[in-house]
């Protein structure tokens, strides 16, 4: 709701427009009813999109589209490592980069490196080591699934979408999604990543950490908690649409960044 919340908020501000993109790239792993559970919450809390809901599921000529270009450029790869060969390693140690004659597996991007800058809404001026924070990144994976990286770039380029907020937990990833706009030739997004949500413990809010799921019935009380996470502290519970009336002229004027 945080991620949600705070990109209506900005994309309403700004006199934009707030689309909402499905991730169902891995349809093994969608849980029946999950989608519509969404889709629901979201209208339950009065944050209402733009256009048609976009399914990545829809899309996948698209992304093999991109990836045969990419791959016709030399700006790929292929990978012959599975998970216990790179045991954990956070970032690809190029094992396959220059080696020949691998059967490959998945499909990564030939990195070029560099530093790797962006203006960034929430986080402020930020550099990144591109090899050292995403080196040689997954474009499909070894089951034929169109990574998150390949999969959100193309649908950004694809649907004009200037502006994407989201969580800070994806911040490290931003000098991938800004060197495949490059080379795809998107325009650069502006990108404002917010704090997350955390436990008890620190942990993200998440399924993986059995958060409670949120509920429409206490949409006043969410709201609440998720204006005062964002900065917006001034916002007094009470009817939905007037609450998001007032946290919207925060945002507005200001009282977010």
């Amino acid at each position: 709701m945080v991620a949600a919340v705070g990109s209506w908020l900005d994309a309403r501000a700004r006199g934009g427009k707030w689309y909402v993109r499905i991730d169902d790239l891995d349809a093994p792993r969608v849980a029946p009813g999950s989608i519509r559970s969404i889709l629901s919450t979201l209208e339950g809390f009065g944050l209402e999109w733009d256009g048609e809901v976009a399914y990545q599921s829809d899309q996948f000529d698209a992304y093999r589209a991109a990836l045969v270009d990419l791959t016709q450029r030399g700006l790929t790869f292929d990978c012959a490592c599975s998970r216990k060969d790179l045991g954990g390693a956070q970032v690809y140690p190029g094992t396959c980069r220059d080696a020949s004659g691998v059967l490959p597996r998945s499909v990564r991007f030939r990195s070029p490196g560099g530093i790797v800058s962006w203006s960034d809404g929430g986080l402020g001026p930020v550099e990144a080591d591109a090899s050292a924070e995403v080196g040689d990144f997954l474009l499909r994976n070894a089951h034929g699934i169109y990574s998150y990286h390949l999969a959100n770039v193309v649908d950004d380029i694809r649907m004009g979408i200037t502006d994407v907020v989201r969580g800070a937990d994806l911040a490290p990833f931003t000098p991938a999604h800004l060197q495949l706009q490059e080379v795809l030739g998107g325009m650069r997004i502006h990108y404002h990543h917010l704090p997350l949500a955390l436990d008890a413990d620190g942990h993200k809010l998440s399924k993986q950490t059995l958060a409670p799921p949120v509920e429409g019935a206490r949409a006043p009380e969410v709201l609440s908690e998720v204006f005062h996470h964002l900065g917006l502290k001034r916002v007094e519970k009470g009817d939905v649409p007037a609450m998001l009336r007032a946290a919207l002229q925060l945002w507005t004027c200001g009282g977010a960044r």
